[in-house]
C-alpha cells in the first residue's frame, strides 16, 4: 500500500491545482480585464470568460509559454515549443490583442456600437455568430464560466442593474429595458458620438449629468 502512496498524493494535489486553477487565474488578470474594457468597451466578463476557455484557465501550454490566452494563430520565437501559435512579451499583451482581433474584423467590429459593456450575454452570441470559433457549443461554455464564476461582477453593470432581468441565465428571458442607462466613456469617445449610438442628443446627456462642458474622461459614467 506504501508504494501507491506517493501517487495517491500527486493524484490529489493535481486535482486540487485543477480545481483551483480558475479562481487563481480570475485573480491573476481581472485588473488586466477591466482596464480593457474601460478602454476598449468589453466587458470583463467577456474577456476573462473567453481567455479561461481557450486557455484552459492558464494552464494550457501556448498560455504557460506562449502568454497566448485566446489562441491566436501567428509567429513566436519561442525555443521551449514548436508552435504554430503567436507569442507574446506577457498575457496583457495577448488580451490587448484579442480586443484588437474584434476590433479589426467587420463581423466583430459592430458589436461595439451595438452592446454595452455589461451586455455580456449578447456579446457571447455576437462573436460566436462572427464566426469566432468552430463549436457549436462554445457559446454556451463560455456563458457557464461567466456565470459559474460570477465574472460578470466586474463589468460596468448600470446603478440600478435588475438581477431578475435575465442577465445572469443564458436560458433566460431577453433584457429587458432599465430605468436609467448609464455609459462608460471609452477612448476616442465624443458626445455627439455617445449621443448618437443611443438615440438621444448632445443637450439631454449634458443635462442628465449636470455636465457644463463637452470634455469628458475615459471611465466616466454617464446617465443616458
Amino acid at each position: 500500500m506504501k508504494k501507491f502512496l506517493p501517487l495517491l498524493l500527486i493524484w490529489i494535489s493535481n486535482s486540487a491545482l485543477s480545481q483551483n486553477a480558475p479562481n487563481r487565474y480570475i485573480e491573476l488578470y481581472k485588473d488586466a480585464a477591466i482596464k480593457q474594457m474601460n478602454t476598449n468597451g468589453v466587458p470583463a466578463s467577456i474577456i476573462l470568460g473567453v481567455a479561461m476557455h481557450e486557455s484552459g484557465c492558464g494552464t494550457s501550454k501556448i498560455a504557460r509559454y506562449l502568454n497566448n490566452h485566446f489562441g491566436m494563430k501567428g509567429r513566436n520565437s519561442s525555443t521551449q515549443i514548436k508552435s504554430a501559435y503567436k507569442g507574446y512579451d506577457c498575457a496583457e499583451s495577448s488580451y490587448a490583442d484579442f480586443i484588437g482581433a474584434l476590433k479589426r474584423r467587420n463581423q466583430f467590429s459592430v458589436l461595439f456600437d451595438k452592446f454595452s459593456d455589461y451586455d455580456y450575454r449578447n456579446w457571447v452570441i455576437g462573436i460566436q455568430r462572427g464566426g469566432y470559433a468552430a463549436s457549436k457549443t462554445w457559446g454556451t461554455q463560455v456563458l457557464a464560466i461567466i456565470n459559474k464564476y460570477k465574472l460578470y461582477q466586474y463589468d460596468n453593470r448600470p446603478v440600478d442593474y435588475n438581477e431578475s432581468a435575465g442577465y445572469d441565465n443564458p436560458i433566460g428571458p431577453a433584457i429587458t429595458k432599465l430605468k436609467s442607462i448609464y455609459y462608460m466613456v471609452k477612448r476616442g469617445d465624443t458626445l455627439s458620438l455617445i449621443a448618437k449610438r443611443h438615440n438621444t442628443t448632445v443637450a439631454s446627456i449634458k443635462k442628465k449629468n449636470s455636465l457644463r462642458t463637452a470634455n469628458l474622461e475615459i471611465g466616466q459614467k454617464l446617465q443616458l
